[in-house]
């Protein structure tokens, strides 16, 4: 672009540039006295200098670019003159939406939407760019010479050992069987592009998804002891399980109550307040002092001096500690050489001691399974708040009813359902929400209230 503005100054700085306009002849129509100026200082550069000519030129050359696609002093005559031979041709070639009898004339709006700059558009730099272009170039050169030396990537040998999956093919054969696809039978075809193409063949689902996050039925059946009319001992039984849930919430207070209880000794009494508040204000009597002047003495006997530095060893010390740590690990190599000959003779021990880990680990995995299989019975935390089993809907003895009649009913099916879902692990255990007045209520005594006062 330098270059090319570089070479367009140039060629208008000739003696032979033709301007564009009538009025652009070079000269200034002002002509006048020039104010003297001293140019040295150089807040008169730009303030005191004209340059009228200098824009004018700069226009017309911008006018030539627009208009002719480049100045006219560097065009050839034929692309500026033609001979008129009085043929007239059509400039557009007849097409199907030309009118019969009518030449064909371009519209006024294509006309009007045509470019009117022959001015080549900037070229778009960024287009051309990509971004790692270098080190795409230097890591695809170095792929092709290990291909070349005929070494493989890691991924292009993975690629080998993968069994290749065979698209199904579309058949185009003409003699294929065909199948009218809105006929009321399905056709007897096992033809895979088909069966994608009409849905026949679903899509393989993970196993994990059929998978059922809890092994709960959706309805659970109470006991016989639930009955309105039930058995006795089925009915004690099910008030000694209401029983023991109650004694284990009871146990579970308790138990709170004991760790925020307050222990009575720490308690503050009247005198120990009071020596509180009278500290710092009796004197107490001063014990007496024992004297360590004997100490005092022997530390002054002792001999206060700088600390004696190490000498630098000799090379015969460092050659004796070399011998020493190699004749060490000498001895330590045959002490290993020597262990392991002796298991040889502990095989037994060995393989019994392998036997016992491998029962240990066989427990260890039974437990792991059945303690697994316990827990897809239980509630899982899925959330914040841990899942709160229900009361259990019992009546006692006297409120028992002999018929369907007098029956009273108790619990709710809407909160035994939500409960069913917590309790399979399909929602989350949840509480409900508090209402939280967002502003205070504010109280304002109208007009017309304070006239009945």
């Amino acid at each position: 672009m330098a270059a090319a503005r570089r070479h367009r100054r140039v060629a208008a700085s000739q003696p032979g540039f033709i301007p564009l306009k009538a009025d652009s002849d070079g000269r200034s129509s002002a002509v006048g006295r020039r104010k003297r100026v001293n140019k040295n200082k150089k807040k008169n550069w730009n303030k005191f200098s004209d340059i009228t000519e200098v824009e004018e030129f700069l226009d017309d050359v911008r006018l030539q670019e627009r208009a002719a696609g480049g100045l006219i002093a560097d065009k050839t005559d034929d692309s500026l003159f033609f001979v008129d031979t009085g043929n007239k041709e059509s400039v557009l070639e007849p097409g199907p939406s030309r009118k019969k009898g009518k030449d064909a004339k371009p519209l006024r709006i294509d006309l009007i939407l045509q470019p009117s700059s022959n001015v080549a558009p900037p070229k778009d730099i960024l287009a051309y760019q990509r971004p790692n272009a270098k080190k795409e170039r230097r890591m695809a050169q170095k792929a092709q010479k290990l291909a070349d030396m005929g070494i493989l990537p890691r991924r292009g040998k993975r690629l080998q050992k993968a069994p290749v999956k065979e698209k199904p093919a579309v058949s185009k054969d003409p003699d294929r069987n065909f199948y009218d696809l809105w006929s009321a039978g399905s056709p007897e075809t096992a033809d895979p592009y088909y069966l994608e193409q009409t849905k026949k063949k679903l899509v393989k689902r993970p196993e994990k998804m059929n998978e059922k996050p809890s092994v709960l039925p959706a309805v659970e059946v109470i006991g016989p002891g639930g009955s309105y009319n039930p058995d006795f001992f089925s009915h004690q039984a099910l008030l000694l399980e209401a029983h023991e849930v109650e004694v284990t919430k009871l146990k579970a207070e308790q138990k709170l109550d004991r760790k925020l209880a307050v222990n009575k000794r720490e308690l503050a009494t009247q005198e120990s307040t009071f020596k509180e508040q009278i500290e710092g204000l009796v004197e107490e009597e001063e014990e007496p002092v024992q004297e360590t002047a004997g100490l005092v003495e022997d530390a002054e006997d002792e001999a206060v001096g700088p600390t004696a530095q190490q000498d630098k060893k000799t090379e015969r010390q460092r050659k004796r500690e070399k011998d020493e740590r190699i004749k060490e690990l000498q001895k330590a190599a045959a002490r290993k050489m020597i262990d392991s000959r002796q298991q040889l003779f502990k095989l037994r021990s060995i393989d019994l001691e392998l036997k016992k880990r491998e029962q240990k680990t066989k427990m260890r995995q039974i437990q792991r399974k059945t303690r697994q299989e316990a827990q897809k019975a239980l509630p899982r935390r899925l959330g914040r708040l841990k899942f709160q089993a229900p009361d259990l809907d019992v009546q006692l003895s006297d409120e028992l009813a002999g018929s369907l009649r007098t029956l009273k009913p108790e619990g709710s099916v809407l909160k035994d359902r939500f409960k069913s879902l917590q309790k399979r692990n399909l929602i989350e255990p949840r509480e409900r929400a508090k209402f939280k007045r967002k502003h205070k209520v504010k109280y304002v005594e109208k007009r017309a209230f304070k006239e009945i006062k």
